[in-house]
Order: C-alpha cells, then structure tokens, then sequence
C-alpha cells in the first residue's frame, strides 16, 4: 500500500511539472549560441572581396579585384590603373609585417609624389577593430583592404610566409614578388623599378 502510495506521489508530481520548464535548458543554449554569433558579428565584415580571373605570376596582368577598406569604402584593383602599386599581404599577427611597414610608409612617402600607392592587403582576418588598432600603432598612412576567406590571397599565391609584396607597375604588369620581410634598400629598390627612379621626390 506504501509502494503504491509512493508511485502516485511520484506520478503526480511528474504531472505537476510544466512543459515550458523542460524546454529551458534548450533555450539557454539557444540564446547563449545566438549572442556568440552576434559578437562575432559586429566584429567581422559580411563583405567577402570578388577576384577577376587569373593568377599573379611574374611579367603577366595582376587579377583584378573589388575589396572593402577598413571604413567600408569600396576599392577596385583596377582603380588604379596607370599607378604604380604595392600590394602588401599582411596580418596582425606578423611581426615581420610590424617590422617592415614603418620602412614601407618612408617608401610610400617618398614615392607617392608619382602616384605610387600601397594597398595593405589583411590576410584572413575579421577583426576590423584589431587591424585598425594595429596600423595606428605603426602610424603607416597606406590603405588597408580586407580579404577575410583568403580570396584575393589566393589568386596572388599567398598562402604562407606574410608579408608577401607583390610589385605592380603602370600597367599593372607584376614587376616582382617578394615572400618574407625584406631589407629596406631590397624594398625600395623595388618602389623606384615601378614607380620609375626619376620620379623620386
């Protein structure tokens, strides 16, 4: 009689207990999953840069591509056509990049009279804050542009051994391409091949 007592007790008190409670862990985890992806969110770019065809090699045309900078603007390759051009591959990660742009902005500084320009390319990265805070410590003034899923990386062969600089001239024809931190003299040596020696302020 007690057993049976105690088995309507626990009948009844399983009836007792409300549907919506059983739903609640999955809610929690619901909402927690939810806010993860919104800080994710406001921390990342929902812009994935387009690549034309092609491949970056040596003595060919740079593939074109559309990108965004680190305030949203839109930037195309082809923009700058009949400029010279440094596309610098680089992350906030890399110290060989923190130690190379410093000689790359006296290199944009000297060159930029003939319309030399850098675009700093961020190599899968989403962090626009972190980027931001990364070049204001280094104080360059050369636009950076986002590549979050490696796309435009891809189409110029970087994959491993940031900074790679890839040198355009006028014609933007690749000039050189360059894996790994780089001397100054080696750098600007560069600069003056695309920009043109004479050009030099």
């Amino acid at each position: 009689m007690v057993e049976s007592r105690r088995a309507e007790d626990l009948r009844s008190t399983a009836r007792s207990v409300p549907l919506w409670s059983l739903a609640l862990p999955v809610l929690v985890v619901v909402i927690a999953t939810a806010t993860a992806l919104g800080i994710v969110a406001l921390n990342s770019s929902p812009k994935n840069p387009s690549v034309g065809p092609g491949t970056a090699r040596v003595g060919g045309r740079a593939p074109n591509f559309q990108s965004w900078d680190l305030s949203g603007n839109r930037v195309s390759l082809d923009n700058l056509k009949g400029r010279p051009v440094l596309l610098t591959f680089w992350a906030t990660s890399c110290t060989a990049c923190q130690d190379e742009f410093p000689a790359l902005r006296r290199i944009l500084d000297t060159y930029q009279p003939s319309g030399f320009t850098i675009l700093a390319v961020d190599y899968r990265e989403t962090n626009m804050g972190q980027m931001r805070q990364f070049l204001a410590r280094l104080d360059v003034n050369f636009e950076a542009v986002i590549d979050p899923q490696g796309t435009i990386a891809w189409a110029y062969g970087v994959d491993i051994g940031l900074p790679v600089n890839v040198w355009l001239d006028r014609s933007q024809i690749v000039s050189q391409i360059m894996i790994g931190e780089k001397p100054e003299a080696v750098l600007a040596a560069a600069a003056a091949q695309v920009a043109g020696a004479g050009s030099a302020s």
